[in-house]
């Protein structure tokens, strides 16, 4: 059985996908763009859009009940490798030294034309 999660807090899904999906003791995290909720605008620089990103996945989590700490694997997918320092450093600031386990890759492109975007695996 799957239950569905949905913040307000978070970027609604633009097209025909949940923000998360609970099953079996996990939530699945769908990627979460740098867009801020309240305006729909996206920020500029990777600084601002990891902050933007791993905040939309914190809110996500919120509405299952969770924090960051029951991450157990993210991905992160970026425009380019060279924005790989800059996210990390931000991304570092989101955990508690017991960190999950992480994927990054560089993609073609991302929607929107979004420098980064961070899916996640978490559990109960």
């Amino acid at each position: 059985m799957k239950k569905v999660i949905c913040s307000e807090k978070a970027p609604g899904a633009i097209g025909p996908y949940s923000q998360a999906i609970e099953a079996n003791g996990f939530v699945f995290v769908s990627g979460q763009l740098p867009i801020n909720a309240a305006t729909g605008e996206m920020a500029e620089g990777i600084t601002a859009q990891a902050t933007q990103s791993l905040d939309n996945v914190k809110h996500v989590l919120e509405a299952a009940g969770l924090t960051m700490d029951n991450i157990v694997k993210t991905t992160v997918y970026l425009a380019d490798m060279s924005l790989f320092g800059d996210m990390n450093t931000v991304y570092a600031k989101y955990f508690n030294g017991s960190y999950p386990a992480r994927s990054a890759y560089a993609v073609k492109e991302l929607p929107k034309n979004a420098l980064v975007e961070i899916e996640c695996f978490a559990a109960r």
